[in-house]
């Protein structure tokens, strides 16, 4: 199943938990979920929600890859930070699904990393039964 996040800042962070709960089938008691993003300058993290850890995750990306550092591909795109942002958080994740809801702990939410917006991005979710 394909969701759409809609981004309105060029680094944004969105709690998808909802909207990835949301697929797993009425009928699945157990399995696993999974989340992807076929986008290259955006990552999919589980972490909590909360507004000043979001803040810092921004604050370490911007310190792990800055932007308008001298990066080669910034030639083509003057993206290449987003590229190596989206790199470090992944493109996937797996979530178990357990009593027909996600298994996620007290305080995870699925959240969507955008790093080169502000744009319309696809996430594709597959369950799979255990």
């Amino acid at each position: 199943m394909a969701l759409e996040v809609q981004t309105g800042q060029r680094v944004e962070v969105v709690d998808v938990t909802s909207d990835v709960a949301a697929t797993v089938p009425d009928d699945l008691d157990t399995g696993v979920c999974t989340v992807f993003v076929p986008h290259t300058t955006a990552g999919i993290i589980v972490n909590e929600h909360e507004r000043r850890l979001m803040s810092d995750l921004e604050r370490l990306l911007e310190h792990l890859a800055p932007r308008g550092d001298d990066y080669a591909h910034d030639e083509i795109d003057d993206n290449a930070d987003a590229h190596m942002r989206a790199a470090l958080l992944g493109s996937s994740v797996s979530i178990p699904v357990e009593n027909g809801e996600l298994g996620l702990g007290t305080w995870q939410s699925v959240m969507f990393a955008e790093c080169d917006g502000p744009r319309t991005r696809e996430l594709r979710v597959t369950t799979t039964p255990a």
